[in-house]
């Protein structure tokens, strides 16, 4: 149950990292940059394996990460360092999910997807406790909870549980780098969802970035040489 808990709590860090970063940026920015998760995960893989990433998978590393430099500009006078948040939830999801597949590969999906919303409950009650603060995200004041809200959040929930179960036991079954390339049809929708729910347009160069990302993760993760393949495999 340690590997469990733990994985849980990565994830929770996770989320709250991705939600904090949202306000501070256009969504499918905010997407594009965790999206460097699977790409995280075959560094990960391979610094767990001690087995060098292939001259294609490193230039899908470079590639991806230039991505990211596209669209947060940190030589900008209107970077934040908080706008690496979603870089930061992309590195606490890829050693969640890599978690899964070597320490949790056995366990019931079911139980993972229970462990994963007790620790959402008991994380939420500790940050309960020193709410109230004006201007902030994770802190912020409570709000009333009305009917409509009420039916969000279930909605939201049940969601979030099949999205849970499901990632839970796609990593079970298959090697995390594998698996994680399907992630990528987010970008296209959150970046759909920023212009049509939020009015977002990304920049030229926030949109060359998304590509890059994209492109870069795809590069590592489709049809990877046999080398690749038993590296992914390997316990």
């Amino acid at each position: 149950m340690l590997w469990v808990a733990v994985r849980s709590a990565l994830l929770v860090a996770m989320w709250l990292s991705y939600y904090s970063a949202l306000p501070l940026m256009p969504l499918s920015l905010a997407a594009a940059a965790y999206y460097t998760s699977p790409i995280l995960i075959i560094v990960l893989t391979a610094c767990l394996s001690h087995r060098w990433p292939s001259s294609r998978t490193l230039f899908a590393i470079i590639l991806g990460f230039t991505g990211v430099v596209l669209i947060l500009r940190p030589d900008t006078s209107g970077f934040e360092f908080a706008t690496m948040l979603p870089v930061l939830a992309a590195f606490l999801y890829a050693c969640a999910m890599v978690l899964t597949a070597r320490k949790c590969r056995n366990d019931d999906p079911f139980v993972l997807a229970l462990a994963l919303n007790i620790a959402f409950i008991a994380a939420g009650a500790l940050l309960a406790l020193f709410s109230g603060q004006q201007g902030s995200f994770v802190l912020g004041t409570w709000q009333s909870v009305g009917p409509e809200m009420i039916a969000i959040m279930s909605a939201l929930a049940l969601v979030i549980l099949v999205g849970s179960v499901g990632a839970a036991i796609a990593y079970q079954q298959g090697p995390p780098a594998m698996i994680a390339a399907f992630d990528y049809s987010y970008l296209l929708f959150s970046l759909v969802w920023g212009v049509l729910f939020f009015g977002e347009w990304p920049a030229a160069l926030a949109v060359l970035g998304i590509a890059m990302i994209a492109a870069a993760g795809l590069m590592s993760l489709l049809h990877p040489p046999p080398a690749d393949r038993r590296k992914e495999t390997s316990p």
